[in-house]
């Protein structure tokens, strides 16, 4: 029996690496650490290593040499705090089988699972995103690329390089987007691949992927009625987080609240909510908000602030503005009885393991993987709202 085990996991493992590949989408187009032989528990931390910013000087000549620069790299640490599973059931007759080359369709199901909740896990990071473009509630692409124009645009203010662009849209809004003509008319160029593939691929500037794991945020409940709109209500100074605000003095509130991950855009710049905050009813009343990144420039009493509630969460970003880490469970290779086996992927960067269990004259089989994500350069990234 052992031999068998030992022949028939890691056949069905490697099996359906092409569904992990192909469903794991996120955790492939993010800066991604992997190391073979790294195994880790639930809990552990993965350091992330950023590049530091290098400050250019005048070289004069000397006799004595300068000093040498810092250039440390800073970290940011990645916590390995999901572990997840996904298992199915396998007759005896059913293993036979996979000793055949059949690959049973439970098997694919349950890794598709473990793929989307990845993917998943990835995209839950955007409450830490400030920039965007395109309006909430409203499909972008319609009829033109102005939302993918305003999310480029602050990538470009932020100076997130060039290379390694990427954006991820729902399938709503990349339905729309697939028939503009800006990108049709690409065979006028010599480009057919979308055309023939149906898929958009690379163009100005990104790589363009559909997710059918694209979030949707569900905004607060402020809500102002009448004529009115919101403002701050106090000068607020430039380099905090915090400010007041308020319906301007022809409103009246609903009450309600802003919520962790609603935008913001007041004086030219946008902002995320990064507490939950209530208002009660009344008129012109006031709400107390903390902000994301610190206010960059000083707010007048007055200023108007338009708020972005509920949408879905395209996204345009540069790969190093999350990161993705999966790790080997800690002494979960292979067995001497063949019971369960870990294959690190090179291809989508995840560790992943099948172990089998027998219940009751029947086979359990489990997938199961240990990673996490974090949100490593939010400049790097922009919302493209539907």
């Amino acid at each position: 029996m052992a031999n068998t085990l030992t022949n028939i996991i890691p056949q069905m493992l490697f099996r359906n690496l092409p569904t992990l590949r192909e469903q794991s989408v996120m955790p492939r187009l993010v800066l991604n650490s992997f190391e073979l032989g790294d195994d880790r528990e639930k809990g552990s931390t993965v350091d992330i290593p950023l590049p530091s910013a290098i400050t250019v000087r005048n070289v004069t000549a000397a006799v004595t040499h300068a000093t040498n620069q810092d250039t440390a790299a800073t970290k940011v640490q990645c916590v390995l705090n999901q572990w997840q599973e996904a298992s199915f059931h396998l007759s005896d007759k059913d293993a036979e089988e996979v000793m055949n080359g059949f690959t049973p369709m439970q098997s694919a199901e349950a890794m598709k699972s473990i793929a989307n909740a990845m993917d998943s896990h990835v995209f839950s990071k955007y409450t830490g995103i400030y920039n965007y473009g395109g309006t909430a509630g409203t499909t972008p692409f319609a009829s033109d690329l102005t939302a993918f124009k305003d999310a480029r645009k602050w990538l470009n203010k932020e100076a997130a390089p060039m290379g390694d662009r990427r954006v991820v849209l729902d399938p709503d809004a990349e339905a729309n987007a697939i028939v503009l003509s800006q990108f049709l008319k690409a065979d006028e160029r010599g480009d057919q691949g979308g055309i023939i593939e149906g898929m958009i691929g690379r163009k100005l500037g990104a790589d363009w992927f559909l997710d059918q794991n694209v979030p949707t945020h569900t905004g607060g409940t402020w809500a102002i009625t009448g004529t009115g709109y919101t403002e701050v209500k106090a000068t607020a100074t430039a380099g905090t987080s915090t400010l007041i605000i308020q319906g301007n003095s022809s409103s009246t509130t609903n009450g309600g609240n802003l919520k962790t991950g609603d935008l913001v855009t007041i004086a030219g710049y946008d902002y995320v909510i990064t507490t939950t905050a209530s208002v009660a009813v009344g008129a012109q009343a006031t709400l107390e908000i903390n902000v994301s990144p610190l206010l960059r420039t000083t707010l007048a009493a007055g200023a108007t602030v338009t708020i972005q509630l509920t949408h879905v969460v395209n996204l345009a970003f540069h790969r190093d503005a999350f990161a993705f880490a999966s790790r080997p469970l800690a002494r979960s290779r292979m067995d001497s009885l063949g019971s369960f086996f870990t294959y690190e992927d090179p291809i989508s960067r995840v560790a992943v393991r099948l172990e089998l269990s027998r219940q009751y004259k029947q086979n359990t089989y489990s997938f199961d993987t240990l990673y996490g994500a974090v949100i490593t350069r939010a400049s790097q990234a922009a919302r493209i709202l539907g």
